[in-house]
């Protein structure tokens, strides 16, 4: 392995990670389980069953953004919704050790137990004042007048300060040199389309046989979702018998079925994790399915098929670098964006083509906006698995939109920076009214 290929990797290894659940309120309940334990080790409190008594409470202040993508969706294992409950199970039952699967061991008494937390009001969550798209800020307040507090900023996993009263016990500015990988933006490591396609074609086979794990996770939650028991269920009517005179019952309607019932499934809770992209599990979701439907279909081997999730994953890395981990634009433009190129691969496809594709959908889907993560993000999913689709077979076709169209460039990373400032810049308003909306209803 080269140096630059195990930068890569990297890469790959820090923005593509388990989560279970919705990572906005997952970031909440990791802040929160950090503070708890801090709160835990600085007053010796050695009570296994200290967490589960009504002698602490919570304070959370988040960001807008935040705020926005977790009041409408599902916690894992509840049936409830929105971000008092997550910070709530993040102190019952919550390890930071765990990561963005800091609820791993839920379990029905604490769930009660944070039910009544909720209940009996000992949890208030609020709008910081902060520049930063993904700010949480959790304090715990013990019932002796102690209060411990962590902060995660920018990436969904990074907590950059910890504190116990008044002492700063940890700041990412003396973080120590292993820490100090995550503060490295996905930007800093000057990928291009062109190197991600040499990268996915070349790298040896058992250096990313890994990324196979997304197969794992994201088909679980994909088969479960299908049962229709998640969410608005939109995998699972795409897929029913009555529906094929409408769908076809071809390929993209599996795509499209599959991808869509695992969203359904995270949405709306489900207790399986999924392999996330750039902080997002819809995102990893998106970035993965229609490509393992393909290989599903199609008989592609591990490797063909491990290469291609690399493409898809890094591509989808490299676009939202652009844009920040929370915008106004739907993440699944960016993700759709990787798996039509995972499938213009797939399909014997080349980097020109690989290059139209992505052109194809920045041409098509840009400024879908992103109104908080919810139950009705499957229905997105499956719109941005449609155009994938159709971006993948039209580029294979040696069809592109033309660089006068639009914000079409002939040079693809100009284009993709162009995407990123219309989501990151040109939709700041867009972003801020959408919040108003959400939160005046």
């Amino acid at each position: 392995m080269t140096a630059r290929e195990a930068e890569i990797i990297e890469l790959i290894h820090k923005e593509v990670k388990p989560a279970l659940g919705c990572t906005e309120p997952i970031a909440v309940a990791l802040a929160v389980a950090k503070a708890m334990e801090i709160m835990e080790d600085r007053c010796g409190i050695s009570d296994p069953e200290w967490r589960m008594k009504d002698c602490y409470s919570l304070r959370i202040e988040v960001s807008g953004n935040i705020l926005k993508n977790g009041m409408g969706v599902g916690i894992p294992g509840t049936g409830m919704v929105g971000l008092h409950i997550a910070a709530a199970l993040g102190a019952v039952c919550g390890k930071s050790e765990y990561g963005l699967e800091v609820l791993n061991d839920l379990n029905d008494s604490s769930i009660r137990r944070a039910k009544e937390m909720v209940e009996s009001k000992s949890v208030t969550v609020g709008l910081a004042e902060t520049d930063h798209k993904l700010y949480v800020k959790a304090y715990v307040d013990s019932a002796d007048g102690h209060c411990a507090s962590a902060v995660i900023q920018d990436n969904h996993d990074s907590i950059v300060e910890t504190r116990f009263d008044d002492e700063v016990l940890s700041t990412s500015q003396n973080s120590n040199e292993a820490e100090s990988t995550d503060q490295k933006t996905t930007l800093d490591y000057n990928l291009t389309v062109k190197e991600i396609v040499e990268f996915a074609s070349t790298v040896a086979y058992e250096d990313i046989e890994f990324i196979l794990e997304s197969r794992t996770l994201n088909l679980a939650l994909a088969k479960e979702g299908m049962k229709g028991c998640y969410g608005l269920k939109v995998g699972w009517a795409i897929n029913l018998d009555d529906n094929r005179e409408v769908f076809g019952g071809d390929f993209l309607s599996y795509a499209m079925s599959l991808t869509a019932a695992a969203s359904d499934a995270r949405m709306a809770g489900c207790t399986l994790a999924a392999m996330s992209n750039s902080g997002s599990g819809n995102q990893g979701i998106t970035v993965t399915m229609p490509v393992i439907a393909y290989s599903i279909t199609y008989g592609t081997d591990d490797e063909k098929l491990a290469r291609a999730l690399v493409l898809s994953h890094l591509v989808a890395i490299h676009i939202k670098g652009y844009l920040g981990k929370l915008s106004a634009l739907c993440g699944c433009v960016i993700a759709s964006t990787g798996s039509a190129c995972g499938l213009v691969y797939l399909r014997g496809g080349d980097y020109e083509q690989i290059c139209s594709a992505i052109k194809n959908m920045i041409g098509n889907i840009t400024g879908m906006v992103c109104d908080g993560a919810k139950v009705g993000c499957a229905m997105k999913v499956a719109s941005g698995v449609s155009s994938a689709l159709q971006s993948a077979v039209l580029a294979r076709e040696g069809i592109c939109i033309s660089e006068h169209d639009g914000i079409i460039e002939k040079d693809i990373e100009k284009t993709i920076q162009n995407l990123g400032k219309i989501g990151s810049v040109g939709m700041q308003k867009t972003d801020n009214m959408i919040l108003d909306i959400m939160v005046c209803k």
